[in-house]
């Protein structure tokens, strides 16, 4: 039977949620996606030189950054109320009953950069945990998304070949590891979501998880 892994955040939750402590930290919304980047940024050099760091390191190291580019000076309690409120994160309106319909046919786990206790406390919180057989962080392995090691990861502690592993992301890099690592994927196309160009690309796109949904069912 295939395996569903699914990427955490923003194809599952909802970021924005952090939008409010962002406004109250910087002035600005607008700059939780900037602060996302260079997130990913840090933990991607990280795995390239071979100075692995965790997604929640990485997310405080980002927030630093962004605070000096901005000149603001950023208090404990407000980068708490940011990396904290990753945790708390609402799913995206469709996902449940999405997930719902999938579990029916297919085997579901979560595959994400998160480190396994946030990426627990983030599922647990969505309501979302009882619909998955299994949480997997990419941590585990020491080597974060798109590097190979935590799609095959997946394969191996499922039991199943990695072409049996279709990966659900809204990320193109995240695509374009899993395809890289032998796996099928599905891209979540929500709103500023772009695969990348020169990478191979998935058999089933769709605006919303719950178009993902049917054209896996179909």
């Amino acid at each position: 039977m295939t395996v569903i892994a699914f990427d955490v955040n923003e194809t599952l939750l909802d970021l924005r949620a952090l939008d409010a402590p962002f406004s109250a930290a910087f002035g600005d919304a607008g700059l939780r996606q900037l602060w996302f980047s260079i997130m990913l940024q840090i933990a991607f050099v990280g795995g390239l030189t071979g100075n692995y760091t965790d997604f929640t390191t990485a997310q405080r190291s980002a927030l630093a950054i962004l605070a000096k580019r901005q000149r603001v000076t950023l208090s404990p309690a407000q980068a708490d109320a940011i990396v904290d409120g990753m945790r708390t994160l609402p799913p995206h309106p469709e996902v449940r009953d999405a997930m719902a319909r999938l579990k029916a046919r297919f085997r579901l786990v979560a595959l994400t950069n998160s480190t396994k206790d946030v990426a627990e406390a983030q599922l647990r919180n969505s309501g979302l945990r009882d619909l998955l057989e299994a949480v997997y962080s990419a941590d585990e392995v020491r080597a974060l998304k798109p590097a190979a090691a935590p799609y095959r990861m997946v394969a191996e502690r499922t039991g199943v070949p990695i072409g049996d592993v279709r990966l659900v992301a809204a990320h193109g890099w995240d695509i374009a590891g899993a395809l890289a690592a032998g796996c099928r994927a599905a891209f979540v196309a929500r709103p500023g979501a772009v695969l990348y160009p020169h990478a191979p690309q998935p058999d089933v796109v769709g605006p919303n998880l719950a178009a993902v949904a049917d054209a896996l069912l179909r």
